[in-house]
């Protein structure tokens, strides 16, 4: 039996221990890569891992907790203790990570009397449930009880939130009353507004910082901080940022190798750290997070590269090579060894074998639910991805106008599956006009939730709520009688095919790859414009052509020997019949324009 404690320093049985950390997140690769990414972190010379736990995973259907499979913390965990490697867990009830809603589950949502991330008791009860069942997994896994982990968090960047002590105090006595027994900490802004609103100092808390760089200025504030309140603690970058995510309609972010080991060698001689990512890996399905800046959301891509020391697929970047001669030249006596490297595929192309619009086949592949008024995503249970809204309308004048009031995010308006507007964030709400072909008309509106806030004060806003919200107006007056039909991506087997194909309306592509031996792969969707991307009934994630990003990894697990099905949903009308496979990354330089 091993221990931790945190004094003066960090003691691990007893002994003076920096914590050398790499962030790996086991929910954003796959399993079969989880070896491969911890072993890199092994070889890079670093001691321990970090990863957060999403709720929203684990707990996708409220009362409905998996722990298994992709969601296997506990395999994860005794996988980094077989390779010699301690961890840090982070299971606080939000998580940021620019991860949908931070972490937090979309049925939360259902219930707007209560506030989240508050010590509101309708919040904390809904913890406690997930708690209780977490915590039976985690428990067992720390250091005093034969495990690897040796610290826990309470809350994240909670200082750059709220200052709801009796909050906080919740999630400790439920940390404790489910078997927490390693030193816990916090994780906030190194200065004194964020730590004194973060932190839970009367519970002997450890306070660390998050920053990426001037370590000797942040770790200075932070240092101070604690002395202002007595507290002779380790000082601990919890996140040092070595890259940065990426969001639609921006350059990609890029850092430079040999600069970044400067600013890591600076912070190792301070204090320990925790490389925030060192693999960050896919934000897979509809799991990608939002800026919030000003009155805007900016939602992120399916990439989480984040410039990290291993690039998406797992393999060592330059920054790999660079921190791993400074971390040699600091401490020549940790054993380094070479990284593991991947195949990759060599290119080929897969061939469209059909393709049918959604408008024919949407009783297949939805539920439907039917109500006088437009209804919200999270009001039919639906937490992610398209909500398709139907009604009929008579004509009464050769032109007419309609507005979507109150809808996020994206919007597509079909009159007779004639798209006549697409409208996104700030355009919602503005007139579309039309002129109806016949006397009874099918008004369709294919409403996509791109991605809810992951930071900041809108968490809270009603933009969380997706889908139309508040409904649907002809000339002065709202329509009446909808049909939503809520896109299932798991029923893609229902499709018929045969079915109508309507050229510019959303629609499903069906293309088939043949693999020898399946190896990782990128897929080159520049020629097509939004959407989604299916393999063998994996969702991969969304597509955007105003890039950055204009391919999607696939990694090899989800390939198999033969016949792959690769299946597009794709809602601008652009499309090819050939679909290229790649073996790097493709990238929009956006100076040529969205």
């Amino acid at each position: 039996m091993h221990t931790f404690e945190i004094k003066e320093e960090f003691l691990l049985d007893g002994e003076p221990f920096k914590i050398m950390s790499g962030a790996i997140h086991y929910f954003r690769i796959r399993p079969d890569e989880w070896y491969h990414s911890l072993y890199n972190l092994k070889a890079l010379g670093f001691n321990t891992v970090e990863t957060y736990i999403p709720w929203n995973l684990h707990e996708e259907v409220e009362g409905k907790f998996i722990f298994s499979d992709e969601l296997d913390i506990e395999k994860f965990v005794r996988l980094a203790e077989e390779l010699g490697l301690h961890v840090i867990l982070r299971p606080s009830p939000y998580i940021c990570a620019e991860w949908e809603f931070g972490g937090l589950p979309a049925w939360l949502l259902k219930n707007k009397e209560m506030r989240i991330r508050s010590s509101d008791p309708a919040f904390i009860q809904k913890v406690a449930n997930y708690y209780k069942e977490l915590f039976q997994v985690i428990s067992p896994l720390q250091i005093d009880r034969g495990g690897p982990v040796i610290m826990m968090q309470l809350e994240n960047e909670y200082g750059s939130y709220g200052e709801d002590k009796e909050y906080l105090l919740a999630i400790y006595d439920l940390m404790l009353k489910n078997g927490v027994s390693v030193p816990l900490f916090t994780s906030d802004g190194p200065w004194e507004a964020t730590q004194t609103a973060g932190t839970l100092l009367e519970k002997d808390i450890l306070t660390t910082g998050n920053f990426g760089s001037r370590s000797q200025e942040n770790f200075a504030q932070l240092k101070k901080f604690q002395e202002r309140h007595k507290k002779k603690w380790p000082l601990m970058c919890m996140e040092f940022w070595d890259g940065w995510f990426n969001r639609w309609g921006e350059e990609i972010i890029r850092r430079d190798p040999d600069e970044l080991a400067e600013e890591v060698g600076h912070a190792l001689e301070i204090g320990s750290i925790n490389l925030y990512m060192f693999h960050g890996g896919t934000n897979f399905g509809f799991m990608n997070g939002c800026s919030a800046r000003g009155s805007k959301d900016l939602p992120q891509v399916t990439s989480y590269d984040y410039d990290a020391l291993l690039d998406e697929q797992g393999n060592p970047t330059k920054k790999f090579f660079s921190v791993q001669k400074k971390v040699h030249e600091m401490f020549p006596e940790i054993k380094q060894t070479e990284p593991l490297i991947k195949k990759v595929t060599d290119p080929t192309t897969a061939y469209l074998k059909e393709k049918v619009s959604l408008f024919s086949v949407v009783e297949q592949i939805a539920h439907r639910h039917s109500s006088k008024f437009p209804k919200s995503m999270e009001e039919v249970n639906q937490n992610y991805g398209y909500l398709l809204y139907q009604t009929k309308i008579e004509k009464s004048i050769n032109e007419e106008f309609y507005r979507v009031i109150d809808a996020s995010d994206r919007v597509h308006f079909f009159l007779n599956n004639l798209k006549l507007a697409t409208q996104y964030r700030e355009e919602i709400g503005e007139r579309i006009f039309a002129t109806p072909d016949e006397e009874s008309n099918q008004l369709s509106i294919l409403v996509e939730n791109m991605g809810r806030v992951n930071y900041g004060h809108k968490l809270l806003a009603e933009t969380q709520h997706k889908g139309i919200r508040t409904g649907v107006m002809s000339d002065l007056h709202f329509i009446c009688d909808w049909e939503q039909y809520s896109l299932d991506f798991s029923k893609l087997d229902s499709i018929d095919y045969q079915k109508d194909w309507t050229v510019g309306t959303p629609a499903f592509y069906r293309f088939e790859l043949s693999v020898e031996v399946p190896t990782d792969m990128y897929l080159n969707l520049e020629k097509f414009g939004k959407g989604i991307v299916i393999v063998n009934g994996f969702n991969l994630g969304r597509f955007w052509t105003i890039g950055p990003t204009l391919s999607l990894y696939t990694p090899a697990s989800i390939l198999k020997e033969g016949v792959n099905e690769i299946i597009i949903f794709e809602t601008e009308g652009e499309w090819v019949d050939e679909l290229k496979i790649e073996a790097q990354p493709k990238y929009k330089t956006l100076l040529e324009g969205k």
